[in-house]
Parts: structure tokens; sequence; C-alpha cells
């Protein structure tokens, strides 16, 4: 319980980012905070499945929350990767892994020594061969990693689990560390005339809740730091166009696979998440190359089993508010930017605002500094991961529609041509101290997408060319050794976390 000194924290809107950002207050700072979390049945949650990124089990473990428990609530499935399908050309397939190639314990990266042995006409297998994770996803297989110091360390994992039934996970662990949930839709919002502060929340039944911090978990409405705050939005849709999305549920009549599917379609593309009662999917596509219609007909004609409902139509803009933490009010989730889930990380980027807020919490005065740093740590998350996105549409050679014609010509931020240019000559990625992605998920998408690198680390140069190739050989024996000696995957999760029956 907090002491009568806690500060005040209200959360407006429910869903994942909410009840995530609830259960983490309460969960990690006890007796500092008091939570009210408001949120409208009314209004509902987005939520249509959600495909993650490993970083979401240090979260859970952050929040005492067991795999086994979460995973059979959410009838939730693992995740290697993401299997891209069709994006470099027709016909191409390539899988973005969680985890390293060859065995991640060299000063120099594995891709170089690929890439000596390729341009030195070598008869190299590719690169996914020298992955755990991929070689485990192609054979549809899982086990949780082994000793960091074989190959069978070498690879993470994350989930795929349904969002609707995440929130209320959450929001249990939430209300029971003390949170409070107040039933209600937000009709005003109350400004101090001087310091520009939110005082308070107004409902529409006419009750008034006060708070020190005001967390906006309104999704794409930004109800808080949109509206009443007048924070502006940065658009990305010139180098994202995709703005909509159809998304329908399927019974699953194929694979149960241990990754998610990306499969380019000719105004956007299409995703696959298989979990354990059914099968996500959805059509993610720009408006201006082809009609809602079309595309919820599409969606239709390509799902692999028996629908279970209509094409659910969402409406969305790529980018960002300029600032996500503006006077007393932070915003988190959609209502902070949106970047299509390509990547799968909205999770991740709710993840990386909650955990910024928790450490550099303020007292009853806000500090500049705070916030300052809390917004310089988002906008740098976003931004890299917009590049991220960027590169899987503009690295193509596709070119049978209108749509991919634009994505492969457009104009992309100097940043982003900046990275490419220096694989494409050097092999080398830029390095990060801060940011999602590392290089292997570069690599990956470079590669997979036929941006190849002419020339490597002359480190790499120092092996007899024969002996690195015998020793590679071996490598990829090893890995895919390794990977057939495990459980199928649906075995393994009928062993571990069968899900739940429904409530």
């Amino acid at each position: 319980m907090a002491d009568e000194r806690a500060q005040r924290v209200v959360i407006v809107g429910g869903g994942t980012s909410g009840w995530m950002a609830a259960a983490a207050l309460a969960k990690l700072l006890p007796r500092r905070v008091s939570i009210d979390l408001i949120e409208s049945e009314a209004i509902g949650i987005v939520g249509v499945g959600e495909a993650t990124l490993p970083h979401i089990r240090a979260f859970n473990e952050r929040l005492g929350i067991a795999e086994a428990d979460f995973m059979r609530w959410t009838r939730a499935t693992f995740k290697l990767g993401i299997e891209f399908r069709d994006w470099g050309r027709i016909g191409d397939s390539y899988v973005h892994p969680f985890g390293t190639f060859g065995r991640g314990q060299s000063d120099v990266d594995f891709h170089h020594y690929w890439t000596r042995l390729r341009l030195a006409g070598y008869d190299v297998p590719p690169l996914e061969q020298f992955s755990m994770a991929c070689m485990m996803a192609r054979m549809g297989r899982f086990t949780t990693p082994g000793d960091p110091a074989s190959v069978a360390g070498t690879f993470g994992y994350a989930y795929q689990f349904d969002a609707v039934l995440f929130a209320p996970y959450l929001r249990a662990i939430a209300e029971g560390l003390g949170a409070r949930r107040t039933e209600g839709k937000v009709v005003n919002v109350e400004l101090d005339g001087e310091s520009g502060n939110i005082l308070a929340v107004k409902l529409e039944d006419g009750r008034r809740i006060e708070g020190d911090l005001f967390v906006d978990c309104s999704g794409f409405r930004s109800l808080l730091l949109g509206e009443a705050l007048g924070e502006p939005f940065q658009d990305w849709s010139r180098w994202l166009p995709a703005d909509r999305a159809a998304a329908m549920p399927c019974r699953t009549e194929t694979a149960v696979t241990p990754y998610t599917s990306a499969i380019a379609m000719p105004a956007g593309w299409r995703w696959r998440i298989p979990l354990q009662h059914r099968t996500g999917n959805g059509y993610v596509y720009s408006s201006a190359f082809v009609s809602d219609d079309e595309a919820a007909s599409a969606i239709q004609r390509a799902v692999e089993g028996e629908s279970m409902a209509s094409p659910r139509l969402l409406r969305f803009r790529a980018g960002r508010r300029e600032r996500s933490w503006v006077r007393n009010c932070v915003a988190i989730g959609l209502a902070s930017g949106f970047l299509e889930p390509l990547e799968s990380t909205s999770i991740y980027l709710v993840q990386q605002a909650i955990t910024a807020l928790l450490e550099l919490w303020p007292e009853r005065d806000i500090a500049d500094a705070d916030r300052d740093e809390f917004n310089r740590i988002i906008d740098l998350e976003y931004d890299r991961i917009r590049d991220f996105l960027i590169l899987h549409y503009h690295a193509t050679e596709r070119d049978d529609s209108d749509f991919w014609n634009y994505v492969r010509t457009m104009p992309i931020p100097d940043s982003l041509a900046e990275k490419m240019e220096l694989f494409r000559r050097r092999g080398r990625i830029v390095k990060y101290r801060e940011g999602v992605f590392l290089d292997a998920s570069w690599v990956a998408v470079y590669l997979g997408q036929r941006v190849v690198p002419q020339g490597f680390d002359p480190r790499a140069d120092l092996p007899p060319g024969g002996a690195l190739m015998r020793g590679m050989a071996e490598l990829s024996e090893e890995i895919a050794a390794t990977a057939r000696a495990m459980p199928e995957h649906l075995r393994f999760i009928e062993r571990y976390c069968p899900m739940a029956e429904a409530a």
C-alpha cells in the first residue's frame, strides 16, 4: 500500500501499455506511488495478437511473472525470429534471428569471415546455416538456450501471444499490488493556468481525478499529450507509407511455427502469428496503393485456415510526438508514437518508456534534465527503429507494383543512407550504445535482401582460407545437428505451458 505522501499517478487508458505501466510502477515503486488507472470498456483496445522481442522476458522477470504461467494464460507460443518472404525478390525467404551468427565470441563479427570466403570464390553455405535460431526456426524446433559457451546458447527467444488476454493478466498483477481501476471515459483535461501542468481529468459522469504525474496510454488519440497539451506529431509516412491494416484471425491448420512470418504483398505485407488456439493474420498496407475492400479480400484469400471473424480495419500513421514527456505528462505506447508491427517493436517501445521513467522517476518538482533525458532516450529508440524498418522496404529489387516501385526509389533519411553505404563498402555495422537492433539483426536484413558487402574487416583475412572453410563446414553441421536433436516446437509447448481453458 502507498503511504499518504506517495505521488499520485493517474494512467489514462488500459490495454497492454496501461496495465504494463501500472504493474511495473506498483511492483518497482512500492509505497512511493498511488496508482489510478482509468479505462472505458466502451473504447476497447487495439490488440489483435502480439509478437514480441526477447526484451519482454527481462520485463516479466522483474515483475515476478513465471514464464510458463504467463504463456498458459495468454495462449502463447515461442518466437525465435521473423521470417521475411518475397521482400528482396518474389520467392526469397530469410529469417531475422534472435541470436548471433557463428559462435558469437570473436572480436571480428562472423559475417566478415563469411564475406571473405564468398568474395574469394568459396562455395560457402548461406549465412543462416550459421545461426542456431535460424536453423531451429526452419526445422520447427524449440528448447530453452543451453550453455552460453556452446552453439546451443547462441540464441534468444520471445513470445507470440494473445494481446486481448495479456492486459487482463497484467491487470490482476497490478491490482494485487494496490493499483486501482476506474471505469469511465475522460471528457475533459484540467490544466493549471500558470504552469501548464495537468491538474485533473474529468470523467463523463462528473467525477474528477487529480494527480501529480499523468501517464497517457490513450492510444492513437493521445488524449493528454496530443490533444490537451498540443504536442506536435512528426509524420514519417513519406518513408513508411503503410497506414492501414486489415486483421483477421483464423483456425490453425498449418504449422505452429516458432517464428512470426512477414510476407510481402502488392501494397505492403501480411503477418502470420501462430498462437496455441488460433493464428493471427493481417495485411499492413498503404491506402494510396490499394483500397480497404481490396485489402480485406486479399487477406481473406491469403489466410491458411478457416476464418474466425471478418477482417477488422485499423487506421494509423507512422511517426512520433516531438516529445513524449511534457510538463507532468508522460506518453507511453501509441499515445507517444507508432511504428508498424514489421519488427514487433510495439511492446518493446512501451517497455523502454516504462524503464526510462522508472530510472528517471521525478520528485514532486519535475526537473527539466529528467524530462530531457527521457525524451532523448525515447527519440533515439523511435528514430533507430524507423531506419531499420525503412531498410526492409527500400532494400528491394521488386518492381512488380506501384507500391514497391515507390519504396525502392524513394529518398531515405541520411542516417540510413550512410549505414547502407558503409555496409556495402566494408560489411560494417554502425555501433549503438542505445537502441534495440544489434549487428546480427542488420546483417540478416541486409544480406536477406541482397545488400551484399564488397569488402570486409581486414582481420578476417588472417586465417588460411582452406582451414577457415573447413571450420565453417564443421560449425554448420554442429548447428544443424544440435537443432535436429531438439523437441518439436508444439511438443515442447504441450509439456511446458499448454494453454489454460477460456474463463
